[in-house]
């Protein structure tokens, strides 16, 4: 009776959020040629949208089981480093994204070398990194504790496939309008249901953590860690800066807004709101580690299981679903952005129809990403899994962004290798040779892809002739 109370309330709130979107945009009439329209909403999202549809895209299964799976404090870092991401994002970013009209971030590099083929190195390294990474962690995840929560009896890929057929939906037919939409409401839902499931956490620990290892309860990770202290003064602050400021899933947010002063302001509420997460995405695994021990990444659905009245947990797996629906499907829309702006119009057929090549674009996506949940699913720390492959072309391309805004007359030509040289580099550390933390690791390859690709410039190629500054402008 109790799994059938949790299953009414599950997909009645499920499905309110789907009419009120429904609702919301069906009266909006669409160019599907404007890439602008489909992608960016029409430049028309307020500052409240644009920061509930931040957090939403942001903390999504793979970050709320994820960090809890970890059991440790130390992977609040992530939330408190971030605040640093979205101020410079909002503070020196969004202007030039703003100023050069950048429908994808990725547009920025084309505009400061007169170079499509720099656009569409990045794009490609993005849409990677979404496809056989971001994306099948969010499915495998949100599947999971979909699992554990309801404890369910059908496997992780099956649940994994309804979560890809909604998300695809909602990206395919509504573009990012309807996700944004869905995104808010969904967030409000997600911040209050689950600062209550910490509060009833800690209740049912009667408050009182001890017991629990020192080493998972402070902020000061040693050597073996997952977070080791020194990574704070390294890599860490470099993985921020390319997430909230040159990852499209994110930006694109940013740049949807009424204008620059709109996207500014949901930049800020963003980072307050960061700074609250950790309440949500921490606690509950310390007290998950007390009551279970070292579980992993169930411990969040089975903690959320157990404490829960029954009308209530449906009620948070409703929100936790729509987090999942969030993350996907807005990743889906920002790979369909990049290949059909940054690839498609610019080498295949420049008038070409913007919705349905976004849609065929999704739907490959959606597939790949399928296939690849069942290995994911060999993780035994999916947060930290997730962080340490996105190296291999978050510090390439973060090294593009910063020799076109912090150097002059860098040849596009080294920039590409650069590129190039980075996935290696990376790669090589990743897979071949660890010597240190691959935080540290991150650090370095972004260092050496910068000096190399500046080296390359002025001593093979000669300095780029052909464009504007954006330093200067």
């Amino acid at each position: 009776m109790e799994q059938t109370i949790q299953l009414i309330i599950f997909f009645g709130l499920t499905s309110l959020v789907g009419l009120i979107t429904y609702l919301k945009c069906r009266k909006i009439t669409r160019d599907s040629s404007d890439s602008k329209d489909y992608f960016l909403a029409g430049g028309g999202l307020s500052w409240v949208v644009v920061a509930g549809s931040l957090m939403m895209t942001n903390i999504s299964a793979e970050q709320i089981v994820g960090m809890n799976g970890a059991q440790t404090l130390l992977v609040a870092w992530w939330e408190i480093a971030a605040a640093i991401g979205l101020i410079i994002l909002a503070k020196w970013l969004i202007p030039i994204y703003y100023k050069y009209n950048c429908t994808t971030t990725t547009e920025l590099l084309e505009r400061k070398y007169q170079d499509k083929g720099i656009r569409a190195m990045v794009s490609i390294l993005f849409m990677l990194g979404y496809a056989f990474i971001l994306l099948p962690v969010v499915l495998y995840t949100g599947s999971l504790f979909m699992k554990s929560m309801f404890g369910l009896s059908i496997s992780v890929t099956f649940l994994a496939i309804i979560f890809a057929v909604v998300g695809a939906v909602y990206a395919i037919f509504g573009g990012l309008r309807a996700i944004a939409i869905s995104d808010s409401l969904n967030g409000v839902g997600l911040l209050v249901m689950g600062v209550i499931v910490s509060y009833l956490a800690l209740n049912a620990v009667n408050w009182d953590l001890t017991g629990i290892p020192i080493e998972r309860i402070t902020l000061v990770g040693d050597t073996q860690s997952d977070i080791p202290w020194h990574t704070l003064l390294t890599g860490m602050i470099f993985i921020q800066i390319f997430y909230w400021g040159t990852n499209m899933v994110i930006t694109q947010r940013a740049l949807a807004a009424k204008s620059i002063k709109e996207a500014q302001k949901g930049l800020y509420a963003a980072v307050v709101m960061k700074l609250i997460i950790p309440i949500i995405v921490v606690l509950p695994g310390l007290v998950a580690f007390k009551l279970y021990g070292d579980v992993g990444d169930v411990a969040y659905g089975k903690l959320v299981g157990d404490i829960l009245p029954s009308w209530m947990s449906g009620a948070f797996a409703a929100v936790m679903a729509g987090a999942v629906l969030s993350s996907f499907n807005s990743c889906l829309n920002s790979a369909a952005a990049l290949y059909t702006c940054d690839i498609h119009q610019n080498y295949v057929n420049s008038n070409a129809d913007v919705r349905k090549i976004g849609t065929r674009v999704a739907l490959v996506f959606t597939l790949i990403s399928l296939c690849l949940v069942p290995i994911f699913a060999q993780s035994s720390s999916i947060i930290s899994l997730l962080q340490q492959l996105n190296g291999l072309y978050s510090m390439p391309v973060l090294a593009a962004f910063i020799c076109a805004l912090a150097f002059k007359d860098v040849n596009a030509k080294a920039i590409k290798i650069g590129l190039v040289f980075g996935v290696v580099v990376y790669a090589v550390f990743t897979f071949v040779w660890s010597p240190l933390h691959f935080i540290h690791m991150m650090a370095i390859t972004l260092a050496a892809t910068i000096l190399v690709t500046l080296a390359l410039s002025k001593l093979i190629f000669g300095p780029q002739t052909a464009s504007g500054q954006l330093i200067s402008d």
